[in-house]
């Protein structure tokens, strides 16, 4: 039996979508899923040294920066040391250029306490972006996948108030038990090479007439690629990240003036 279609959501909301004002900025960077966790110490080194590198004058993440986040009560416990690495880097980044944060589908634990101790600012999912000659429309993406039906039905549990407070009022040992449990089940898809589900277009192109863009930046999928829609519109999807990779995928997508996409240079890291 073929599964039913899920509802589409509402278009009428994100005519009211917030707008950030990037007409000040010359050059402005988009980067998503770049997954940073221990276990990957090249893509994390990777991502400092681009933070510390950047031309940038404003950067946009948009999701799943961390590889799973659990709560902001981390950043205290004793034992993660590499998440308060992960802020330091942030809060370096933040005092040399604006810096903007969509959480994803492994991140969207992340609360006030990154904000303020990270210096980045929260963007709604989605958000536009207004450049001098077009808006943009930024999201993760993963709540317009509208193929991916046991994600999409996961997605609305684990969005809810009630859930989310109880999963954090849980022991932080526990949750971070669950999150290695993610984890192993992240790479087993990886290994089986299991493909995301893909936006769906249709939806991408009413969200895009109602917040009155032309361009839509998303991530989530892995997919990187540009696509052109109706009536002119263009979909941009964000590379994800791995240093570890051959050849390394460590993208950005850059506009100064015009979208381009900029493959950094990997650390050397495979002779070693």
């Amino acid at each position: 039996m073929t599964a039913p279609t899920p509802l589409r959501p509402t278009v009428s909301p994100v005519a009211a979508a917030a707008v950030v004002d990037a007409r000040a900025w010359s050059c402005i960077d988009v980067i998503s899923d770049l997954h940073v966790c221990e276990q990957q110490p090249h893509t994390f080194e990777a991502w400092r040294h681009y933070l510390d590198t950047t031309p940038a004058q404003a950067l946009f993440i948009l999701g799943d920066l961390f590889e799973v986040w659990v709560g902001d009560d981390v950043l205290d416990d004793p034992a993660s040391a590499f998440e308060r690495a992960c802020v330091e880097c942030l809060r370096r980044a933040s005092q040399r250029m604006s810096v903007h944060f969509m959480c994803g589908n492994r991140d969207f634990l992340a609360r006030e306490t990154l904000m303020q101790r990270s210096g980045m600012r929260a963007l709604d999912d989605p958000t536009v972006l207004q450049l001098a000659e077009q808006r943009v429309l930024l999201s993760h993406g993963d709540a317009w996948c509208l193929d991916d039906h046991d994600y999409l039905a996961f997605r609305a549990t684990v969005r809810t108030p009630a859930w989310q407070q109880a999963f954090l009022n849980r022991p932080l040992s526990e949750r971070l038990a669950l999150a290695r449990e993610m984890r192993s089940e992240s790479e087993s898809r990886k290994r089986g090479h299991t493909p995301y589900a893909d936006v769906d277009e249709a939806l991408a192109s009413e969200w895009l007439t109602a917040c009155d863009c032309q361009v839509l930046v998303h991530g989530h999928t892995h997919r990187p690629a540009t696509h052109p829609l109706p009536s002119g519109q263009t979909r941009w999807v964000l590379s994800d990240w791995d240093a570890d990779a051959m050849p390394a995928r460590l993208q950005v997508l850059r506009w100064q003036g015009e979208w381009q996409r900029i493959d950094l240079p990997g650390l050397d890291h495979h002779a070693r």
